[in-house]
């Protein structure tokens, strides 16, 4: 403890020398920042943009609480399964290190969600559209017009738009939008309005566009109760998860701690043995959360 007590002295001393009167708090946090911002992918990058946007972005305050956490939670975990300084510090290191990667996996969920929101809204007020104008572009325009989507649909239903009107036909403005957002009620939609402008089956329209709009009702309300039962899941998991990793506590009132100590000197192939119980368990973890933040809305 001592060793790890003068390390962050250490570097907190070399930080104050080398930027003296500025915030070192600030200069740590800003340095963190920019090397964030030039090396994450772009994938990230755009995901947290839109999260910027639905201003859900995590604060520096959150962040660090986060930071605080995880190395915390770390460090004991470790100690108790390794008793040694060093150790605890690596998987501290790296239990930090994880924490961009859990980022990127929270603002893809807020990105999909916002998407599955978006397509719900478009697909929606297409329909009913289409019902007044029977005309699929027409209806697109109405719907791009009345100003109720957002980037990037907003931007892909104009590009739709255009597309129809540089071709002479919808056939590739559909497979754009199919291809862009693959969702059956999206692909559900343009082959109903493929039929009834191609085939001329208007007189069924109104029913089957009635039966869409109900379609779509039942998908989203069964969206929205996945989301429920995998919030009520996570948090299941999550305990699970951190329960598993002091089932090394168990083992010591089993053993005593001395003689577990004793067990970690003499015997390699038990260092070994915990080191991969732990990467098991995190990779167990990861795991569930990217089940979590994954495919939200998709079918």
């Amino acid at each position: 403890m001592e060793f790890l007590i003068l390390c962050l002295i250490t570097i907190y001393v070399i930080v104050y020398r080398k930027n003296k009167g500025q915030n070192v708090y600030r200069f740590i946090v800003n340095q963190a920042s920019s090397i964030y911002e030039k090396y994450a992918p772009y994938s990230f990058q755009s995901v947290r943009e839109k999260a910027k946007e639905l201003k859900q972005e995590y604060t520096i305050r959150q962040y660090t609480i986060q930071i605080v956490i995880f190395a915390g939670g770390a460090f004991v975990i470790s100690w108790l399964y390794f008793y040694n300084i060093v150790i605890s510090i690596i998987y501290c290191l790296v239990a930090i290190s994880s924490i961009p990667y859990l980022a990127y996996l929270r603002y893809k969920k807020i990105y999909s969600e916002f998407i599955f929101e978006q397509i719900q809204v478009y697909t929606t007020n297409t329909i009913m559209e289409f019902a007044v104008t029977e005309s699929f572009v027409k209806a697109l325009e109405g719907v791009y017009s009345s100003g109720v989507l957002e980037d990037p649909v907003s931007t892909d239903v104009k590009y739709m738009i255009d597309l129809a009107y540089q071709n002479g036909s919808i056939d590739e403005s559909i497979e754009y939008m199919n291809e862009k957002y693959d969702y059956y009620m999206v692909r559900n939609m343009h082959q109903l309005f493929l039929q009834i402008t191609k085939e001329g089956s208007k007189n069924a329209a109104k029913e089957s566009l009635d039966n869409m709009l109900l379609d779509i009702d039942t998908l989203v309300e069964g969206v929205y109760i996945d989301r429920m039962n995998r919030d009520s899941f996570h948090k299941s998991f999550v305990k699970y998860g951190i329960m598993l990793y002091l089932l090394v506590m168990l083992v010591q009132y089993m053993l005593g701690v001395d003689t577990y100590i004793s067990l970690l000197e003499s015997m390699s192939y038990v260092k070994i043995l915990l080191h991969i119980i732990i990467i098991v368990n995190s990779y167990f973890l990861i795991s569930g959360e990217k089940y979590y933040n994954e495919n939200v809305g998709a079918e």
